[in-house]
Formats: C-alpha cells, structure tokens, sequence
C-alpha cells in the first residue's frame, strides 16, 4: 500500500491542527485529498471528462458530498437502514463548496467535472462542511484541471465576549452569538473574499440580554478581515502540498469560446441602439418582450453572413447587453429599471390573507412577491434529523417553493430542488435568533414562503414575508426581520453599490450580497463576488447601504402589523406546557399509558410526556381551550391527588382486573382494592369478571386506608363489615389494619408461597407457624407496611 503524502499546521489562536494528506486513499482519482481537523476526516476527490459535451453552452461542474452515517457511529434510521438523499445540511455544504469553486477555473473551461466529499469521521466536535472547502481546493490543485486556485475557507464564531472564535467547534458556535463561512483566494499580498454564509444563532437574542455585544455591519467587516488569517494558513498548507505532491499531467481541455470577436463586433456595430432602448423599459416582461424583438432582428440583419453561426451572435447580443447595462449604471447612476443604487421599488406588506392559516403574510418588493404561511403544531411534530451532526431534531422549520409560474414560465413542479433548499434555510436563519424558545412558546413551527412573482432577491422577501406571518400567527418573535439584496458593479475602476437588485443586475453585476437583520442588529449573510478582491471600504459601504434599506422596510411592514397578535389565531391548537417532578412520570403516563391515552380519550386533548434527565415537561394541546385547561386540572391532580375519606361511598371505574380482586378509580389519581372476597354479596366467587370487567362502573365505599395511603373498598350495597381486632395495637382508639397481609394469605392459599418473609419476622404470639421460620428472609420491606 501506498504511503500518503502528510503536511500540516497549526491554527493560530487554538490548539488545533489542520492537516492534507494525498496518496494513499482513491488512487485512481485524478485527484484525492484527505481533509482532517480534530476526528474529523473527509475524502473530497476531484475528476473531470476528457472532452466537452456537444452543444453545451455552460461550465458543468457538479459537487455531491456523502454523509456517511458510520463516520458518526450510527446506523441510518430509514426503512432500509442505508444512507439515501442528502439532507438539508449535506446539500447546504455542497453549495458552500460550489460558490467559491465555480469561479475559480479558468476561462472557457467547460469539461464536465464532479468534485465529491465523503465523510468518513465525524468526532461532533468539528464541522466537516469548512474542511470539505478546504479539501475539495487542494484535490483540484493537484489534479491537472484548469483550476486557478488554491482557496482557503474559515469558519469563526463571533462570542459573547465580542472575540472571533476561528475554526469554532459545534459546542462554540452554540455558545457564540453570530457564525461566519468565509472562503477567499490569494490575489497579490491580500486575500481575496469570494464567498460569505453567515447567520445568527439559536441563543443570541438571549446572549445580547445578558450584555453580549450585538452583531452589527462594523463588527461583521472587522469578522470578514479577521477571517483572512486563517484563510491564508490554509493556501499556505495546500501549496506545501503541491510541492510535496507535485501536480498530475494536466489533462487536454480547448477553451470554449460563445463566439469569435468578428462576430461581437458585427452585433455591436448593428444591435447597440436596440438593445439600449429595450434596456430602459422598467416593467421586465415589457423589457423581456422588447428585447426579444431586439435579438429577432439582429440575428435577422446578420443572418446571411452569419450562417451556421446563429448560436454564436446570440451569444455576442447576451454579452453586449451586459455590457449596456453595466456601462449605462457607472457613467450616468441610473438602473435598469431607472432607479439610482440606492432607490428601492416601491413596498407593499400585509397580514393575515388565508382565513384558515395559523398566520400569514403578503411581502412584495417591485414585481417579487413572496406569501408566508405559518403552521403551528404540537411538540411532537417537530423534525427529526438523522445526521452526522450533533442535533437531532428542529422545532423551527422554514420551505421554500418557486414554481416556474413565477416568472412567467412553464416547467417541472414537484420536489424541491437544492436552490429552493438553499434559500429556505437561508430565510430560516435570518429569523431563527428571533424565534421564541420553547419554553416561551411551546409549539413547533413551519414556515412555507410561496414565492408568487420573481425578479429579484425572492430569499429576502421570503425573509420579510416570515416575519408578518409570524406576527399574524401570534408567535412572540423578539423583534421584525427584514431582508435586501444588494448588488455591486465594477467597471472602468469603479466600484458601484446597488440596493435591490433585479433579477438581470444580478445577473450582469459582479457581487451579490443578501443581508437580513433587526433594526438593531444582523441576522444573516450571505455574499459571493465574481471579482478578484473587495476593499474594506467597499464592503464597509455596501453594507451600511443594506441597512438604510432593511430600516425602510421594516417601517413599511410596521404599517401592516406593528406587533405579534395577543394570542394564537382560533384554527391553531392551544398548547401549555408546565414541568413536573421527573419521578411523577410514570405516574402521569400510567402503565403501557393506560392513564395519558384515557386522559387524551376523555378531553380530547393531544398531551405529550418529556424530559430532559432533570425534570418532566408534560405539553398539552388541543383547538379547544377548555379542552387543555381540563387535562391540565386532571393531570395536576394526578400530582396531587385528593385524599379518600373513611367510610365516604364514590362511583368509581374498574381499571385493572387481577386474580384477587379489582382496582377502582375513585378520584383522579387515587385507586382502591376491592378484593375478590367483597364483590360476591357474600358468596364466594371463582373469578372477578364473573362479576365485574375493565371499565365497568361500580358504587363502592371506602373501608380502611392504611399509614401508605393504600385504600381498601367494598360495594357500597353490601353493609359494612366488622371492624377486624387491631393486630399491633391502636392509635387512639383507631385500628388500623393493612389489608395486604390479608392479602397475600389469600394469594399464598391461591398461587402457593410468595417468597421470603421480613429477616426479623417473629412467631405468632399464639405460638403458631412461624413466619420468619417458613419463609426466610425478604428482599424489601412490605408494600404496605407493619402492623401497628
């Protein structure tokens, strides 16, 4: 076997190592890198065809990451016990290794290529989705493909300290108040940002209470420059690699030109005045619609010596008009749409559209319009999460869907796919520092942004939308959330700012960089640049900008709902949820549940049991109130049961049948013996259910309760029986009598000897059999207890 190819180094400002290996494992890959950190190990391979598809117009690279289940010690929880699709968090990291990739091969390259991570150790303690970053760069770098790196990626915490925590741990970034994903290339003596994903966590809003200083648009661009420490110790690592390894023969590839330059300068010569007037129509079909016409008649105009390269002048007319675009936003300030970089369309923002939703809400922005519908369900419907990751269910749960309608178009409409999962996690945690936990509010919830209209940052209306429908639902969040899509241009040595990008600006600019917050601090991040480089001060600026837009909006959907509802709408379930000593659970619960599916039964209530190895949650649930206030006031008493009184007569329900009698309900929480010899009218019967069944009702009477609480009953038609002699004396002038001894004489005639006696026991003082003697010693005390 092969010996690998080790280097690595350490993290500053930790004891951690970060470590590349190659050589060893998948020999046969073009290329093969080992990522480790801590335990935890991914394998990230990198392979490209040998040729390009015909026809294909676009760079096909592909990147899959495996979340093997053994890397974790586990054993899948599917049907089939085998891995099966990604999860969200799988196809979240595959998009994290994509966006900074993507742009970093070289121009024209367009061989299908497929860069996979598996992970083969998960120790919980590291993420693995920064060292797949991290691996999937040094795979390329030594395979041979056109790939212009390396890259490095950090992942830092922002603590409750205010310190940026680098490469922070699962238990870290709990702890932490803000995390960010920050990958960047070297381009001179700087490193250049290519990608960012950040968001707040579960617990900031709790940290910030507690005076932990806030995530604000400064802190984030000091968290940005910090990050290019740690991404510069990573390229450093992967070209000693290099060096090390050396680089694969690199394979044959032939750029890939949309069109040759006589052509380009043929469609300018003829299509620039069309194309520019269609580019300054606002509405984006009319401005679709006219540049369609535009294209139709340049390729017209230029079809008798263009022929056979038809494709090629569409291409040129694309690349013109990005051209156009750009050029008209630098030199004279003014959009697409005619707005200046920092004009937002108009707003419009309402509550409470669908009568039978939990809450809802209406958000549109230009000609993007987003409808959120909230749903609020019991505990027990939260999701259950089966990864290699260290949670194991989410209570929170934010979807996404666009169908194809939204802009106007026909497609496929079914499962979602990765860009829908992208932006719906993305929306979920812009508003997840907000959401209140479950001991404020003890319902699961599921967000659905339906998105209606498309042209422009549909995942930041998503945001918006969220938050009125929470509010509608009557959800207490913490504080609005508000989300923008800023957009950046970089021509002629200048850098532009743009707020609210449309759908084309995206598309033609050079950054694009969604931020969501609160008024007074940011929620979440996300930025990736197709440029080499972006100066602080830029980033200082562009950020700024999204903030005076996110205070706009969040002004404009104070209009529509300035606060959460009182309370949560009629068609959603009322739940409460009170904690219960830990060792009161069986009781609630009842054997195999006979009690918590007899109190769901008769209240019509949905309760749930739980606990956290300190203390019990009971959660009850139910559309009607009354319906949770009565299995409340059944389950307290179960806590606290009332006590039976001597001689009262209740009409009880038979809840167990055994050999020796039946157990009777009375009071809630409090059942009573009636032994077989008691329910025969004197006469001696073989079997209890000769004469009563489980759930049969029966009018008893309370004969005696013993020092433990233990009640012995009889019918309530039978006259009462004579009380027996006192045994072990009286207390003033009461007789108290356990009837378990009598009992277990009956049981021990019936089923023979029981077992040992108390290791004290005596002999009766008539001098007859003696118990001690006979049985032995006991393994516990009595039941009910001695004789008095």
């Amino acid at each position: 076997m092969a010996e690998a190819i080790h280097v690595e180094g350490p993290i500053s400002g930790t004891d951690k190592r970060l470590s590349f290996e190659t050589g060893k494992l998948a020999q046969q890959s073009q290329g093969a890198v080992v990522g480790r950190i801590g335990e935890t190990v991914v394998l990230v391979t990198a392979n490209a065809a040998k040729g390009v598809r015909e026809g294909i117009d676009f760079f096909p690279l592909t990147v899959d990451i495996e979340e093997r289940m053994y890397a974790a010690g586990k054993i899948p929880g599917s049907f089939f016990r085998r891995e099966g699709r990604p999860s969200d968090s799988a196809i979240l990291t595959c998009r994290l290794i994509d966006r900074p990739l993507r742009p970093s091969f070289a121009d024209g390259y367009r061989n299908e290529t497929q860069v996979v991570g598996t992970i083969l150790g998960a120790d919980l303690i590291n993420p693995h989705d920064v060292i797949a970053i991290n691996a999937a760069s040094a795979a390329l770098m030594i395979s041979g493909i056109p790939f212009e790196g390396p890259l490095g990626a950090v992942r830092i915490a922002y603590s409750v300290e205010g310190r940026w925590v680098p490469h922070a741990t699962y238990q870290e970034g709990d702890a932490s108040t803000f995390e960010l994903v920050v990958a960047g290339r070297q381009v001179g003596e700087d490193i250049a940002i290519m990608m960012v994903e950040a968001g707040g966590t579960e617990h900031a809003w709790t940290y910030y209470e507690a005076g932990a200083p806030k995530v604000t648009e400064a802190v984030i661009a000091q968290g940005l420059e910090a990050a290019k420490t740690w991404i510069a110790e990573s390229i450093a690592l992967q070209r000693e690699l290099v060096a090390l390894a050396g680089v694969r023969e690199p394979i044959p590839w032939t750029p890939q030109h949309d069109y040759g330059p006589d052509v380009y300068a043929r469609v300018e010569e003829v299509g620039t005045e069309l194309l520019a007037r269609a580019q300054r129509i606002a509405d984006k079909s009319e401005r679709n619609t006219a540049t369609d016409e535009a294209t139709a008649a340049i390729v017209a105009q230029l079809a008798p010596e263009s022929e056979g390269r038809e494709h090629e002048v569409r291409a040129a007319i694309r690349s013109l008009t990005k051209k156009i675009v750009r050029k008209r936003i630098v030199e004279d300030g003014v959009r697409i749409d005619g707005r200046g970089p920092r004009d937002i369309r108009p707003l419009a923002a309402e509550a409470g559209l669908v009568a039978t939703a939990h809450g809802s809400g209406l958000f549109q922005r230009g000609e993007t319009q987003v409808l959120n519908i909230t749903t609020l369900g019991m505990p027990r419907m939260e999701q259950m999460l089966d990864t290699i990751g260290i949670d194991e269910s989410k209570r929170y749960m934010h979807h996404y869907n666009m169908p194809p309608f939204a802009n106007g178009e026909t497609g496929r409409v079914g499962s979602p796919k990765r860009r829908e999962i992208g932006h719906g996690l993305l929306a979920e945690r812009a508003l997840l520092p907000v959401i209140p936990g479950p001991d404020d509010f003890p319902y699961t919830l599921r967000l659905v942004s339906e998105v209606l209209s498309s042209n422009g940052s549909t995942s930041m209306g998503s945001v918006c939308a969220s938050t009125l429908s929470l509010m509608d639902a009557g959800v207490p969040i913490k504080s609005p959330v508000a989300g923008i899509a800023m957009g950046l241009v970089y021509a002629e040595g200048r850098y532009l700012t743009l707020t609210d990008i449309l759908g084309a600006e995206d598309a033609f600019g050079d950054m694009d960089f969604k931020v969501a917050g609160t008024a007074d601090f940011v929620t979440a991040l996300q930025l990736d640049t197709k440029i080499d480089g972006l100066p602080a001060e830029v980033l200082g600026q562009a950020l700024q900008q999204a903030r005076d837009a996110r205070l706009q909006i969040l002004d404009v959907m104070r209009k529509a709902i300035s606060e959460p509802r009182p309370s949560v709408a009629p068609t959603a379930p009322k739940i409460i949820s009170f904690q219960i000593p830990i060792d009161k659970i069986g009781e609630v619960i009842g054997p195999k549940g006979k009690v918590i599916n007899t109190l769901q039964q008769e209240t019509g209530a949905d309760i749930a049991v739980d606990d956290d190895g300190r203390v019990g949650t009971v959660t009850i649930g139910a559309r009607d109130g009354n319906a949770v206030e009565e299995a409340r006031r059944r389950i307290n008493l179960i806590l606290d049961p009332p006590k039976a009184e001597l001689g009262a007569t209740y009409l009880g329900r038979v809840v167990n049948v055994t050999k020796f009698g039946a157990f009777v309900n009375i009071l809630p929480g409090r059942d009573g013996l009636l032994h077989i010899s008691k329910i025969g009218g004197g006469k001696r019967i073989e079997r209890v259910e000769d004469v009563l069944n489980l759930g049969d009702e029966v009018e008893v009477r309370v004969d005696d309760i013993d020092p433990q609480g233990k009640v012995s009953l009889s019918l309530a038609s039978e006259p009462p029986a004579a009380q027996e002699p006192a045994r072990g004396g009286s207390d003033n002038g009461r007789v108290e009598v356990s009837f378990e001894d009598l009992f277990e004489d009956e049981l021990e005639r019936d089923l023979g000897d029981l077992g040992p006696a108390d290791v004290g026991s005596s002999a009766s003082s008539d001098g007859g059999r003696d118990q001690g003697e006979r049985r032995g010693p006991r393994r516990g005390p009595r039941r009910g207890g001695g004789r008095r």
